[in-house]
């Protein structure tokens, strides 16, 4: 195996006095290291930026844990670590982020017609130290938003200074050895300087030692200010693992193998991701420019079987899903104050520019060696979204965003399979809305709706034979079509709680799934997902914060089929708790409880996962003014619960015939980590 290196913004500009003079009467609540969700600064309540300080108070067993910072949004894994997270929001299995656009210092995540899944988003490169904030979207309210974004998007934004230079290691279970070190420097030409870099081991708990190896480095130079100014950044990231993928419960209940075993030992992967990016911008009170652009090199070589030996007999089933694939991406954006008739507003256009040139194929394989080929190709897909909005403040008590998106897509697939060769196209007008009522009483009421969608592997839309059986197989659309609504309500109307409640609805025309084990694109029916959200900050003392997040969700196919109409994987009921203690001299502690519900498996709902609750613990000492002491605890009741299930047919090497049944990744087990941390 080779890898080669290779309608809106998160806070709006007010205009004139009449904002200011809302805002000044609002009395607004210090929330330092908390989320900036406060009233006035958002155009939906399910819409926030999560601060550098409250990612730092709890401990997170994978850097992609980020994320489970945005309320409502679960983050598993059922590979090894070096492969992308597995992410739960709305009622949505997100599979590996098909639904949930991700970006880090404005570079996409999401990857389109990859070797593993649509939309795969792989954030294992990503270095906690360095985020310096989290903007989160839901609904595809928001006309910067386009590609994947239906249920929500991330924006995550690292720093371009440090306060201290440092170095830090972590030690725990499982010989797991983390380094991270990393510093800044203004030099006289005034242009600032950062470098950070970081290895990471990790057995992990399987019987089969997952021997990760990352490395991990980013260089960033800067000028000036967030507002004026400009930087470059180049980030490096490698890594190669086994890993111990699903097994079937059968085979652990008839006591053929334990809980952490692993069926085909030489599972595993490869990835690299090399990327330069550059950003400039002029900004001031009337508004102003932004424009920015990135080149990504990008390799994954991974080796799966989640059948064993159902279709290749005892040689086993392993396949190889190859994805090597050079990025380019530009953005420019122009937001300008003005008056209409006569009222305050404010106006934003943006262009978003990306070109995917892809070498994408599925192999079968033998201990990772290759013994045949399933398909081959070589993909080129542009696409382009334009955009525009208005906000417009009617009264003091009443704004609203309208915005328009259009969104195309062109993809050209030379496929070894002659018959799945060809170019096709798509295109999409998103329309956009929002209107914010108040604030009264501290407490503002938001309507949301809009119009989004996800795009679809570029093999899908051009093939016509099963790359398997050689059978005929239908074209699929290049975008499939989302519509959202979203009711809701922030307060802060309680001394030290800041409280938001929303509701929403989202459909879906179709979610179509890139089937990566099979090579084609199978066409699930049309859902329908309705939910609520109570999302809560309170700091009842300075030294204590609680954050709880709670979300319900109904998810249903919105057709008529005899199979049923539960969606699989769909979960009814998420959770989050956190009580985090700051500052009590040199002491710090935070204790968390995540819950991840049950949910359908099949879609007559006859075969149901089980709940998952996991209790995760920091507690830190300063030792000096510049070192500290933390230990983190995961799964700190050592429950015995899964990661992640699934309901298919395998075969095992015993067995004279398929077997359908559940297949499960277990959570893993107490494991206790210690850092030490050092500033210079």
């Amino acid at each position: 195996m080779r890898l080669q290196p290779a309608w809106w913004t998160t806070a709006f500009c007010t205009v004139a006095a009449v904002a200011n003079a809302q805002t000044s009467d609002l009395e607004p609540i210090a929330v330092q290291g908390h989320y900036d969700n406060a009233v006035g600064s958002s155009e939906a309540a399910s819409q926030g930026r999560i601060r550098s300080e409250l990612l730092k108070s709890r401990p997170a067993l994978r850097p992609g844990e980020l994320l489970e910072f945005v309320p409502g949004l679960i983050v598993t894994q059922h590979s090894g670590d070096g492969k992308a997270n597995q992410y739960f929001l709305r009622g949505f299995n997100l599979d590996h982020g098909t639904d949930f656009a991700t970006s880090v210092n404005g570079m996409p995540i999401n990857m389109p017609t990859h070797g593993h899944g649509q939309g795969y988003t792989d954030l294992n490169f990503l270095i906690p130290e360095l985020v310096d904030r989290i903007d989160y979207r839901k609904g595809p309210y928001f006309a910067r938003d386009g590609d994947f974004a239906s249920a929500g998007s991330a924006s995550i934004v690292y720093r371009r200074k440090l306060d201290q230079p440092f170095a830090q290691l972590t030690l725990g279970e499982h010989r797991y050895a983390r380094v991270v070190a990393g510093g800044s420097t203004t030099l006289a030409s005034q242009q600032t300087v950062l470098g950070l870099v970081e290895a990471t081991h990790n057995d992990g708990p399987w019987t089969s030692p997952e021997r990760l190896r990352k490395l991990n480095g980013v260089l960033t130079v800067s000028e000036g200010s967030q507002a004026k100014g400009w930087s470059g950044s180049f980030m490096g990231y490698d890594a190669r693992w086994h890993s111990t993928d699903q097994v079937p419960q059968r085979a652990i209940d008839a006591g053929l193998i334990k809980r952490f075993d692993a069926i085909d030992t030489s599972d595993g992967g490869g990835t690299s991701r090399y990327s330069v990016s550059g950003e400039w911008r002029d900004h001031g009170p009337e508004g102003g420019l932004r424009l920015s652009a990135y080149l990504m090199r990008y390799e994954l070589d991974l080796f799966s079987n989640f059948t064993y030996t159902l279709d290749h007999g005892a040689e086993g089933d392993q396949f190889e899903q190859h994805d090597q694939r050079t990025v380019m991406g530009l953005t420019a954006t122009r937001d300008w104050n003005h008056t209409l008739w006569g009222l305050p507003s404010r106006n934003e256009i943006g262009a978003q520019l990306r070109h995917d040139n892809i070498h994408v194929g599925l192999f079968d394989t033998v201990q990772r060696q290759r013994t045949g080929t399933t398909r081959d190709d070589a993909v080129k897909q542009t696409s382009l979204g334009l955009y525009a909005e208005n906000e417009l403040t009617w009264s003091p008590w009443l704004r609203t965003v309208q915005g328009l998106r259009a969104d195309s897509v062109q993809f050209d697939v030379n496929s070894s399979l002659a018959a799945n060769s060809g170019s096709t196209s798509a295109t999409q007008l998103s329309p956009k809305f929002s209107a914010i009522f108040g604030p009264w009483a501290k407490t503002e009421f938001f309507v949301n709706a809009g119009r989004g969608f996800h795009s679809n592997d570029a093999r899908g839309t051009t093939s016509r034979v099963d790359p398997k059986t050689g059978g005929a197989i239908d074209q699929v659309p290049g975008m499939v079509a989302s519509k959202g609504h979203e009711i809701g309500a922030r307060t802060e109307a309680l001394p030290g709680l800041q409280s938001s409640l929303a509701w929403w609805r989202l459909e879906s025309q179709s979610e179509l799934v890139y089937v990566g084990d099979a090579g084609t694109t199978e066409a699930n029916r049309p859902s329908r997902r309705t939910g609520i959200e109570w999302n809560n900050r309170w700091i009842p003392q300075p030294w204590l914060l609680v954050d709880a997040d709670l979300a319900w969700t109904r998810a249903r196919f919105s057709d008529t089929a005899p199979e049923g109409d539960r969606i699989p994987g769909s979960v009814s009921h998420v959770g989050s708790v956190a009580i985090t203690l700051r500052d009590l001299g040199p002491w710090s502690a935070s204790l968390q409880w995540r819950y991840l519900g049950p949910r359908a498996l099949v879609e007559d709902n006859s075969v149901r996962a089980a709940s998952t609750l996991l209790t995760n613990l920091r507690v830190s000492r300063k030792l000096g003014k510049d070192m500290d002491l933390t230990v983190d605890v995961f799964n700190l009741a050592n429950r015995k619960v899964n990661d992640i299930e699934y309901f298919y047919e395998s075969q095992l090497a015993s067995e004279v015939a398929p077997q359908e049944g559940r297949h499960i990744h277990p959570a893993e087990p107490r494991t206790i980590r210690l850092t030490w941390t050092a500033r210079f």
